[in-house]
This record gives structure tokens, sequence and C-alpha cells, in this order.
């Protein structure tokens, strides 16, 4: 049977500056555990702490550019492109042109501040 989901729910973000986080499927808007599907806007000069999840994560760029900092190395993600960070990988992501940047992000399971495992003292 559909499922018809009206409007997303709006998630707080970790980082130095406000992003917009609307999740429309996953553990808040759908109490959905095996995926979550969120449209993010982020400022430029964003930056959120670093990570080691317990989730795959799957990003699209709609608009602007996204930094990605693993282990090895930065990778800039514009529109149109993608990226996959697997499960158990240290990731930042960050905004950190002015244009900051919208894209779409599917965590597989579904994103829960108790898998993200972020740096301690970080932003």
């Amino acid at each position: 049977m559909p499922i018809f989901i009206p409007s997303p729910s709006i998630i707080k973000a970790a980082g130095n500056k406000p992003k917009v986080i609307e999740e429309f499927i996953g553990r808040v808007n759908t109490s959905t555990k095996a995926v979550s599907i969120a449209r993010m806007r982020s400022p430029g000069g964003w930056v959120e702490p670093g990570q080691t999840p317990e989730f795959d994560e799957y990003t699209i760029v709609l608009r602007g550019r996204l930094q990605v900092t693993t282990k090895t190395g930065i990778i800039d993600i514009a529109a149109g492109q993608a990226i996959i960070i697997t499960k158990g990988e240290w990731v930042q992501y960050s905004t950190p042109i002015p244009d900051g940047a919208e894209y779409i992000a599917v965590c597989l399971p579904a994103f829960s501040p108790d898998i993200v495992h972020r740096d301690i003292n970080s932003n």
C-alpha cells in the first residue's frame, strides 16, 4: 500500500552554522528505520563535526558544492555529482563556498544520533 508523505520534518542539525534538514523518510517523519531520505540546505562556511557512522550514506548534490573530508583526503562534490560513504568510515561534511549547497542524503539504515558517532570536542 502506498504511503503518501505530505511534508518533511525539520531536524536539528549539528555544525557551526544553522543548516536545514528536511527528513522526508526516516525515523522522525515516518518511523522508518531501514532508510532515511532528507534534503539538506547548508549555508556557506558551514562545517559539521567529523563522524564514524554505522550506516552507508549516499549523497547527491543538487546545487552548490559539498566538501567531503575523509582520512584519505578531501573531495569536492559539485551539483550533478554524488558520493557514497560506507559505514565505519570517518567523514566530515562542509560547505566552504559562499553559496553553500543543497543536496539529498540517503542513509541505510536510517540516520539516528545514536549511530552517527560524532567526534567529541568538535563543533
